[in-house]
């Protein structure tokens, strides 16, 4: 399948979000970043001091390390997923308490899963109930380490998956959301197994899973581009926004994970690869982005998820939240070094025109907070 053979932009669609914000929008986004660096940011460090003071008593070494390393070299990744704790001004501790809980989940599985050592599919499977258990509030704690060499943890785990589900049962509406967050996680967790798992059974079980699921679409893909989608928690954490504000439609909670899955969130992972291309050649891990023909195609490729993300959110109630959403994963990922470092200038170039001009703002803004170390 090549590119000719894909999706392309309807014609038609015009590029109203590309345009700079109106007063209103404009105020609107200077609230939302303001509630973002001043409430979400200090809300993260002390959720994560917390965590980080639990994971420095975990009795095993082994577990110890890994948990505090995917603390201390992803932070970004709940900073960034606590945009969705400020969306509405409403329940921001509880969401910012349930998206640490959920993003630290999944960076410390992710450690176990790929820097320990272990590849063993089923031990994986096993550890990754902890993710769908902490969507369910009530749900009875499992013996996730069941299959796992190294279990004593001190009960780091559990509180993660208590605390997330404490969070949520807080939140006014989240029942009605619940089996779409949990559909998306389990989506993760099946993704999380096959990709970690010995390097000759890789691509051939991501791609006998995932090729149902693609002829499934209304739109075609790549299977690699399908596994970087779901490979996001963001699509969760907008759920669990909604959830806060309450007052939705089903309609509204269709259109919403249509969005973000699979084009915002397949965004996300594919900017996150994209940047990462020369370390995961040089450490022997799997890059999606790798799998295009070319940089040439993987640019038009990303190009494409641009368009596709920043038009559905133009769709979405509170358009100009989502559309920030998607110029932040720009700012965020295009920001770091790493793209400089390896010549992907012209690509981000590209990507960032089709941001807009707002995604340029928010690209120079996260440079800056790089270079003062608050991302």
């Amino acid at each position: 399948m090549h590119e000719k053979d894909l999706i392309c932009m309807e014609s038609g669609r015009k590029n109203h979000h590309l345009l700079p914000a109106g007063g209103r929008q404009g105020t609107a986004r200077l609230i939302l970043l303001g509630r973002f660096l001043l409430q979400a940011f200090p809300g993260v460090a002390g959720e994560l001091g917390n965590w980080r003071q639990m994971a420095r008593a975990c009795p095993d070494p082994v577990l110890r390390e890994m948990a505090l390393a995917s603390i201390g070299t992803k932070t970004f990744h709940c900073q960034g997923g606590s945009v969705f704790g400020v969306w509405s001004g409403s329940h921001r501790r509880e969401l910012i308490r349930a998206i640490v809980a959920l993003q630290t989940i999944s960076d410390y599985l992710d450690n176990l899963c790929d820097r320990a050592g272990v590849q063993d599919g089923e031990a994986f499977r096993q550890l990754h109930r902890a993710l769908v258990d902490a969507l369910r509030p009530g749900a009875s704690l499992q013996d996730y380490y069941a299959l796992y060499p190294y279990r004593q943890d001190g009960g780091y785990l559990h509180g993660l998956v208590r605390s997330c589900q404490q969070a949520l049962a807080l939140l006014p509406a989240y029942g009605p959301v619940r089996d779409r967050a949990c559909h998306l996680a389990e989506l993760y967790c099946r993704l999380q197994v096959y990709k970690h798992i010995p390097w000759p059974l890789r691509v051939k079980s991501l791609t006998a899973w995932l090729n149902p699921l693609l002829a499934a679409l209304p739109e075609k893909l790549y299977w690699w581009e399908l596994a970087a989608a779901t490979g996001s928690t963001l699509g969760i954490f907008a759920l669990f926004a909604l959830a806060a504000r309450g007052n939705y439609t089903e309609e509204q909670v269709e259109n919403l994970t249509g969005a973000y899955f699979p084009w915002i969130c397949g965004l996300h992972i594919l900017l996150d690869y994209f940047i990462d291309q020369q370390e995961d050649a040089a450490g022997g891990d799997l890059n999606f982005v790798s799998y295009y023909r070319d940089g040439e195609e993987a640019a038009r490729r990303l190009k494409l998820f641009v368009d596709r993300s920043l038009a559905l959110a133009g769709e979405l109630p509170d358009p100009y939240f989502h559309i920030t959403v998607v110029q932040g994963l720009l700012a965020m990922y295009l920001s770091d070094p790493k793209v400089n470092g390896q010549g992907l200038q012209a690509t981000r170039r590209l990507l960032l025109d089709r941001g807009g001009p707002a995604a340029v703002r928010l690209y120079r803004l996260c440079a800056a907070l790089r270079r003062v170390g608050v991302v």
